[in-house]
C-alpha cells in the first residue's frame, strides 16, 4: 500500500502504469485493476470556478490515508493500493487524485476502490478553497 500527497502536477496513467512497472512485484496474481481518477471541475454549486487552492495537514492527512488503506486492505481481498492526492494551486482539468487497487478479482478491487474514495471525499483532512470570477470561498462537504 502506498500514499503520496503531491504538490506538482501528475499524470495518473503515468503514476499506474510506473507503479506497476517499479513497485507492484506481483507478476499473474492480479487479474483486476480498478482505477479513479478525479479532477478538477471548472463549476461547482452553480458557479463558474476559475481555480482551486486544496490544503492538507501535513502528517494527519497521511496518517489517515495510511489508515484507510489498511482498512481496505483487511476488508477486502486486494493485493495492493495507490492513493496520490495533490495539494496546492489547481486548476480546471487538473488530475486531483488518483486510487487504484489491485486485486485478483475485481469485485474486490472495485469494491476497495469505491471504499478509499468514499472515505478520501467525506472524512480525509482536506480543504478547499475556490476562486470564482468575483471572489472566493471555502467548499464545504454539502456544497461537494
Amino acid at each position: 500500500m502506498h500514499i503520496e500527497i503531491r504538490t506538482g502536477q501528475f499524470d495518473p496513467y503515468v503514476e499506474v502504469s510506473r507503479y506497476q512497472r517499479t513497485t507492484l512485484n506481483l507478476p499473474g496474481q492480479y487479474g483486476a485493476t480498478a482505477v479513479f481518477v478525479g479532477s478538477m471541475r471548472d463549476f461547482n454549486a452553480g458557479d463558474s470556478v476559475q481555480a482551486m487552492h486544496l490544503e492538507h495537514y501535513p502528517g494527519m492527512t497521511e496518517r489517515y490515508l495510511e489508515k484507510i488503506s489498511a482498512q481496505a486492505a483487511s476488508r477486502w481481498d486486494i493485493l495492493d493500493s495507490l492513493i496520490i492526492h495533490r495539494v496546492g494551486e489547481l486548476r480546471p482539468d487538473d488530475p486531483i487524485v488518483l486510487v487504484a487497487v489491485w486485486a485478483a478479482h475485481r469485485e474486490a478491487a472495485f469494491d476497495a476502490s469505491r471504499y478509499l474514495m468514499e472515505e478520501l471525499k467525506s472524512r480525509a483532512p482536506f480543504w478547499k478553497k475556490e476562486t470564482l470570477p468575483d471572489r472566493s470561498r471555502w467548499v464545504t462537504r454539502a456544497d461537494e
